[in-house]
C-alpha cells in the first residue's frame, strides 16, 4: 500500500503539477515529503493523489493538487514570514505553509475543520502554527501586518479588504469573480499605498462563506 502510495505521490507530481508549471525544486521536493493522503478524509483517502476537489463536509472541498502548488509557488514564502491562511480546510495547505515560513495564522468558520486540522498537523510534527475559529471572509487583521495571505475561497467582489493588512513586500493571493469567470491574482504590496497586481491563471472555486456578493440585477 505503502509504495502504491509513493507511485501515485510521484504521478501527481509529475503529471499535474509540473505540467501546470510548478517548476520550483523547493515546492516539488515538499510536495514529495508532506503526506497529502494523511490530510484527505478516510473516505477519499484512495483519492489523495487525483485531478479532483475532494470533499470534506459543509459544502466545503479540498482544492486540487496542483491549485495548492501553485498558489505556494506563486507566494514565494521566505522562512522569516508572517502568513495569514483565510481557509484551513483539511490543514494540508497549512502544513506547506507552515513547511515554508515562520508561523502561520489559519481561520476557519468550522471549528471541526479546525480540531481535525490540528491533529494532523501535530501528527506531522508541525508547531509554528495557530488554528482559529470565525469569519474571516472581509478580512482578519488580528495578528498582522502579515508578509503573506493565501485566499482558499473565491471572492465575487473583492474590495482590498486583504490587501491592506499586508507588510509592503507583503503577498496576497486571492481568486475573484463568479463563474464561469473567476481568476487567480497574486497581490504584491509595493509601499504604503501602491499594489501591483498579477494575473496567474483562471480557475473556478467554491466562494468564501459570507463573502460579500454582487449586487443582484433587479429588472
Amino acid at each position: 500500500m505503502r509504495m502504491n502510495m509513493e507511485q501515485a505521490r510521484f504521478n501527481m507530481i509529475e503529471q499535474q503539477i509540473r505540467t501546470w508549471d510548478v517548476l520550483d525544486p523547493a515546492i516539488l521536493s515538499l510536495l514529495g515529503r508532506v503526506r497529502r493522503e494523511d490530510f484527505v478524509p478516510l473516505a477519499y483517502r484512495k483519492l489523495a493523489f487525483a485531478d479532483i476537489n475532494i470533499p470534506l463536509g459543509h459544502g466545503q472541498v479540498m482544492m486540487q493538487p496542483k491549485l495548492e502548488a501553485r498558489l505556494v509557488q506563486a507566494l514565494e514564502i521566505k522562512p522569516d514570514d508572517l502568513i495569514l491562511e483565510v481557509g484551513t480546510g483539511s490543514g494540508f495547505l497549512t502544513a506547506l505553509l507552515a513547511s515554508l515560513g515562520k508561523q502561520v495564522y489559519s481561520v476557519d468558520i468550522f471549528p471541526e475543520f479546525a480540531a481535525a486540522a490540528q491533529q494532523r498537523l501535530s501528527s506531522h510534527g508541525l508547531s509554528n502554527f495557530t488554528l482559529e475559529t470565525g469569519d474571516a471572509a472581509q478580512g482578519w487583521d488580528a495578528h498582522g501586518p502579515y508578509d503573506v495571505i493565501a485566499v482558499t475561497g473565491s471572492l465575487p467582489v473583492y474590495s482590498g479588504e486583504f490587501q491592506d493588512n499586508l507588510k509592503v513586500g507583503g503577498r496576497l493571493f486571492v481568486i475573484t469573480g463568479t463563474a464561469p469567470a473567476m481568476g487567480a491574482w497574486l497581490i504584491t504590496r509595493r509601499s504604503q499605498d501602491e499594489w501591483i497586481t498579477e494575473s496567474l491563471f483562471e480557475t473556478e472555486v467554491s466562494a468564501l462563506l459570507n463573502a460579500p456578493q454582487p449586487p443582484a440585477f433587479v429588472l
